[in-house]
């Protein structure tokens, strides 16, 4: 089978990648100080920047700063400067649960995000390797699990808070596309023991959402736990205006072939051609999506749809 990375033809060389951890910032309200992770090319100037949310998961490190290694340093090398925090629901920090915010710190972790684009030009300052190198008009959201609900937040999906039932608008304007890997779908479809124990989970709403985004999810990952629906994680998609896309991965559960993590045991699905399409779709998107000129979008959509032996598809709307 050809890999996609020869399939997309991509012709820039990956660049040498830095890192810069931790940054840590008291931050109002936390129970712990905001710790996050820079990493970007090692040259280059006007560079646009990823916020990347992890998800909740069992692992103790790949839900923090320290995970998603396969996409970060991916992006990285292909001239993105990658900011992950990590949210107090990190298994890491073993924090003990607050009312506030029930057991998936939701409403901090769309704080955490806010607050980092508050203080892009404080980061900028802190991280030697960012002194003017940053673009800060093209700025993309990438989110995976809860993280997709996260970045759902920023990008205009509706909550409502399930003690007052208050609606909740995290929508961050500054975010100019979001990508959700394997994203929560609509709350109305939520299985009932899921809904008991994550009630912020019930009353997720996509009809405002419509920021450019795109929906990424594998048509294996399909969890009673959480709904009943196999294509409940296509909901931001199907539920939304706007321009949207969805990449729908062949045969991919949940971590989409290992994209949390280098040779990870909480992928049910590792393959290393999955995580090379997640990693090439993705850039393909992000690069369009914030620079209209680019067609690489439209190239890969042509390429995925017209192979002989895909290993996904691509639907469009709203465009």
């Amino acid at each position: 089978m050809i890999l996609q990375r020869e399939i997309l033809n991509f012709s820039i060389p990956p660049n040498p990648v830095v890192t810069y951890s931790p940054i840590v910032f008291a931050m109002s309200g936390r129970q712990v100080p905001l710790q996050m992770k820079v990493t970007a090319p090692a040259t280059g100037s006007n560079l646009p920047i990823i916020l990347l949310s992890h998800g909740h998961g069992q692992s103790n490190f790949l839900a923090s700063l320290h995970g998603y290694a396969p996409l970060v340093n991916f992006y990285a090398a292909q001239g993105f400067v990658v900011i992950q925090p990590t949210h107090q629901n990190s298994k890491s920090l073993q924090l003990t649960p607050t009312e506030h915010d029930g057991d998936l710190f939701w409403r901090s972790r769309a704080e955490d995000m806010h607050f980092i684009l508050d203080n892009l030009e404080q980061i900028e300052q802190m991280v030697p390797f960012l002194h003017g190198i940053l673009d800060k008009q093209k700025i993309a959201a990438v989110g995976h699990s809860l993280g997709g609900h996260t970045i759902s937040l920023l990008s205009g999906m509706r909550i409502k808070d399930p003690k007052s039932g208050t609606e909740i608008n995290y929508t961050d304007e500054r975010i100019k596309a979001s990508i959700l890997m394997g994203a929560p779908g609509n709350g109305a479809d939520l299985a009932p023991a899921a809904a008991q124990r994550f009630p912020i989970l019930r009353h997720n709403s996509f009809a405002e959402m419509t920021m450019p985004t795109l929906v990424v999810t594998g048509d294996k990952d399909q969890n009673p736990m959480f709904s009943a629906r196999d294509d409940w994680r296509s909901d931001a998609y199907f539920l939304s205006n706007g321009p949207k896309n969805l990449l729908t991965i062949f045969d991919g559960e949940h971590i989409l072939g290992g994209i949390s993590g280098y040779d990870t045991n909480e992928s049910t699905d590792e393959n290393l051609e999955r995580v090379a399409l997640v990693q090439e779709y993705t850039l393909a998107y992000l690069r369009s999506a914030l620079y209209p000129e680019n067609t690489s979008w439209d190239d890969a959509k042509k390429t995925l749809n017209e192979a002989r032996n895909p290993l996904g598809k691509i639907e469009s709307k709203g465009y």
